[in-house]
């Protein structure tokens, strides 16, 4: 009952925000509502509200994810014995989720980011296990790194008598001890959006339930980071963008080459999340913030139906999320897999699919610019990627033989969940067109020579061969894999970041403080130290003969007290 309230309650809002969006671009607004709440030192503490087209579009998309969200948990989460305080903990989620959107503040940001992160710790550990518990731990200490950034900027911006950010933007790019902010901003959205080198607790956030995972990674935790600098993109200096551009491209490669590797259902989903986080900061770092924000709502929908798709899956075939063990589930799920490569397709990229008008206008937008070929390769070779792993994903698991171990009667029984994944199918094919009419009032003109502009064709082409090639089945087959274990363990651990960030900042201060205890603690400190100082001083004191307590010793102080009294007389 609960998930309904919520699904019917989160879907009305989402379309009164929708249609407040489109008055708001038609007619050009921006409303800030400030409440102020105490002064501190000359400085106003203020509750700041920034109403305009992008917090409410973007708001409105939150809530109709995290509705169908609601509304698909009902059945997924029906065996859970605390389903209700699962809803409850996902609708603080959305809560937190709303403050930093409509936040230029970064006081009130701030309530909404650790929100954000102390909700995801309490989701990611939902399944009270120690994988769980060990994700849930990487979750939350990556992310209190750009927590503490977020601090240290709050304590640097009380030069400016005010933390309302959105005023300041152009003094924070001229003034180089200002661009200070800018910088610790960088650093907490590259925290929150996964980026190298704290790559590795994305796909960990895996552990947590399916629902999660799909609002997770669709428009809610991750994406705080690029929306947080989408705010702030008018801060940023010509170096900044530099170092940017360059850690999110090697983020997309990175995470494209990994998923071609990986087995697990989700955490292929995961990683092409951060590829597509990726493409977003990239294509914002190099000055297109609108771009990026058109791509982060097309990516929000596609990406959320498909996390749904896997959930059912993984549902069906009684929790088991390794793709080797799929096949030929086109036949058992056909609704649930019809639906699952339309959301490839709009991922990849194929023409007039929702993600081909976000993606192929940010290539053709690239391809217009000046830059240096390291941008253009990696950026195509990322498009190439991504469609060879979703081609691979596919191929197994939709196509071929059904695989899985025990013979299970798997069938298209769950009414709800698929009512809540029809819910989003039709943004899926159709929001790409309708929203870059309605976004880009002015359509964008590209003008590029024959070769640029099937260039990206081109790559989606050979990538889809690239994914057959990877995925390829034969009685003779001899795999590539274990033939070169090394490199696809290097690549498919996404470049030994996970060990670098668990054990590489563990294990060196783990390994001191046991030998601290052993060597001084309960070695020499323990000799030369209190205990043996206090035997050596029991030996050669007289207080401590005096503090025995024996009668003849009180006695005998009685005489010398007595004789000190007559000598004074």
């Amino acid at each position: 009952m609960i998930c309904l309230i919520f699904s019917v309650l989160f879907l009305s809002l989402s379309l009164s925000f929708l249609s407040l969006s489109i008055y708001f671009l038609v007619f050009n607004l921006v409303y800030i509502l400030e409440f102020f709440l105490l002064v501190l030192n000359s400085n106003n503490l203020m509750f700041v509200v920034l109403l305009d087209w992008m917090s409410l579009m973007f708001m409105s998309f939150v809530l109709f994810i995290s509705s169908m969200v609601i509304y698909y948990s009902e059945e997924y989460m029906g065996t859970d014995l605390f389903k209700d305080r699962f809803i409850l903990l996902v609708v603080m989620f959305v809560f937190s989720m709303m403050m930093l959107i409509i936040s230029p503040n970064l006081i009130s940001i701030l309530l909404g980011w650790d929100g954000l992160g102390l909700v995801s710790y309490c989701l990611v550990i939902y399944y009270q296990n120690i994988k769980s518990f060990n994700a849930g731990m990487l979750t939350a200490l990556s992310n209190r790194v750009g927590d503490v950034a977020l601090l240290m900027a709050i304590a640097w911006m009380m030069n400016f008598g005010s933390w309302n950010f959105i005023f300041y933007l152009d003094i924070m790019k001229e003034d180089f001890i200002m661009q200070l902010i800018s910088y610790l901003v960088v650093l907490a959205a590259m925290t929150k959006s996964a980026q190298i080198p704290f790559s590795s607790w994305l796909p960990a956030a895996m552990a947590a339930p399916t629902p999660v995972s799909s609002l997770v990674h669709s428009s809610t935790l991750v994406t705080a980071g690029v929306y947080l600098l989408i705010r702030f993109n008018f801060s940023f200096s010509n170096t900044l963008m530099f170092v940017l551009v360059f850690i999110s491209s090697m983020t997309m490669f990175m995470s494209g080459l990994g998923a071609n590797f990986e087995f697990d259902l989700k955490k292929i989903i995961a990683l092409s999340t951060l590829s597509q986080l990726g493409l977003m900061l990239s294509i914002l770092a190099l000055g297109e913030y609108q771009l990026a924000f058109f791509h982060l709502l097309i990516h929000a929908l596609f990406k959320a139906l498909l996390f749904m798709c896997a959930g059912n899956i993984i549902h069906s075939l009684n929790n088991c999320q390794d793709i080797r063990y799929m096949g030929g589930l086109i036949t058992q799920l056909p609704l649930t897999c019809t639906y699952l490569n339309i959301c490839n397709l709009s991922l990849c990229g194929i023409p007039f699919m929702s993600g081909f008008y976000s993606k192929d206008l940010i290539v053709e937008v690239l391809s217009m610019n000046y830059l240096n070929i390291y941008i253009y390769v990696i950026f195509f070779v990322s498009i190439g990627l991504t469609v060879s792993y979703s081609f691979r994903l596919s191929y197994y698991s939709l196509t071929g033989d059904f695989n899985y171990i025990s013979l299970n009667l798997i069938s298209e029984s769950s009414f709800i969940m698929l009512k809540g994944m029809s819910g989003l199918i039709l943004f899926v094919v159709f929001s790409g067109s309708m929203f870059s009419w309605l976004m880009f009032s002015t359509p964008y003109f590209i003008c590029l020579s024959f070769i640029m502009k099937v260039m990206t064709l081109f790559m989606i082409m050979s990538g889809l061969w690239l994914g057959y090639e990877l995925s390829k089945f034969k009685l003779n087959y001899s795999s590539f894999s274990l033939n070169n274990l090394t490199m696809i363990m290097f690549f498919s651990m996404m470049w030994n970041m996970p060990v670098l960030s668990t054990l590489g900042i563990n294990y060196y201060p783990i390994m001191i403080g046991n030998l601290y205890m052993k060597v001084f603690d309960q070695g020499w400190f323990e000799y030369y130290g209190g205990l043996n100082l206090g035997k050596s001083l029991k030996k050669i004191t007289l207080i401590q003969i005096l503090s025995l307590n024996h009668l003849k010793i009180y006695f005998l102080l009685l005489i010398f007290w007595l004789l000190f009294l007559l000598l004074n007389f």
